[in-house]
């Protein structure tokens, strides 16, 4: 058994350092908020970002980066993508260099549009050994024991296979993967279009309009990556059409439920001051937006998000425009 750290405890960050707890590693894991780290620790739940789920007595809870990369074999870093650049900058320090990083946030950096593991190249050029997990992994299902598949990826094939057998468990199925800028383009892109399809959802417009707002986000997703460098097969996978969907379908899926709340005439405003851990999504439009066009890829599912996120366009006027455009061929 090993020592892994694991930085965020967030609902999937927690569920992550649960996981590896449970399968007898020694796990550290790191929380920024003191006082939840506090409580944590004495009431072994994480009450604010997963309720209900009891943490092993072994997990260690630390409001420390120096004693959470401490003697580490493998770091996994969840942060939020808007703060993990500080956050890994301040962790850096204290990571030995045979430390095995794996990146498990879904999001793009909001000003660079970068995904994270190229923050972490940028941070870091020296960086050896990174790797990325994605995929359909609703935190609730996962830390409750339920079968739940994704997919860890690197350029480094040693690196995505160690951490298949890091993570692997009887009902926690990892696939190894050669396209870390697919995987994350697909877990940080299918969060805008989960919020469109709850959009879609809270207008009462039907299945067959979210079915087809899911395909053709799909397609949005895959020009996109193939522009940038990443394989279209990828998102044919399970941090593509696997995350996609569930996230555009399933009722645990944050930003569905904004987008729902959004099509029903809530304020966006209110909703994040409520929720503050939906703003994955909303972030992710502007660098959706941002990289299409310095790449001349069309995404109009992002571009409609967008605009109802930051240019006061109405859901429905989002809706009209979408379906207004000039005919075209599917393959297009």
């Amino acid at each position: 058994m090993e020592r892994i750290g694991v930085v965020g405890a967030g609902a999937w960050g927690t569920t992550l350092a649960k996981l590896l707890a449970e399968k007898g590693h020694s796990v550290s894991l790191w929380v920024h908020e003191r006082d939840l780290a506090v409580t944590m620790a004495r009431e072994r739940e994480n009450s604010l970002y997963l309720p209900g789920v009891k943490l092993p007595a072994a997990l260690e809870i630390t409001a420390s980066l120096t004693e959470v990369a401490r003697g580490c074999s493998a770091l996994l870093l969840v942060t939020p993508s808007h703060v993990f650049r500080s956050v890994f900058t301040n962790l850096l320090p204290f990571v030995d260099p045979s430390t095995v990083l794996v990146s498990a946030t879904k999001g793009l950096e909001p000003i660079s549009c970068m995904t994270i593991s190229q923050v972490m190249h940028d941070v870091a050029p020296h960086l050896r050994t990174v790797a990325v997990l994605s995929g359909p992994t609703f935190a609730k299902e996962v830390s409750g024991g339920l079968p739940t598949a994704a997919v860890a990826a690197s350029e480094e094939a040693e690196a995505a296979l160690r951490v298949q057998d890091l993570l692997s468990t009887p009902t926690f199925r990892v696939y190894a993967g050669s396209d870390p800028l697919g995987v994350e383009l697909g877990g940080a892109i299918k969060n805008v279009i989960a919020i469109a399809a709850g959009i879609v959802d809270g207008l009462g417009l039907g299945h067959n309009a979210v079915a087809a707002l899911i395909t053709r986000g799909l397609r949005e997703m895959t020009r996109l990556g193939v522009a940038m460098g990443a394989r279209a097969e990828t998102f044919a996978g399970l941090a593509g059409l696997g995350d996609l969907v569930l996230t555009c379908t399933g009722d645990l899926s944050r930003n569905r439920q904004l987008g729902l709340a959004l099509g029903k005439g809530a304020a966006l405003s209110e909703l994040l001051q409520r929720s503050p851990t939906v703003k994955e999504g909303v972030n992710a439009s502007k660098a959706a937006v941002e990289l299409a066009q310095r790449f001349s890829v069309d995404m109009p599912i992002c571009r409609e998000s967008y605009a109802v996120f930051f240019e006061h366009r109405s859901p429905r006027e989002a809706v009209v425009s979408l379906l207004s455009r000039a005919l075209k061929s599917e393959e297009t």
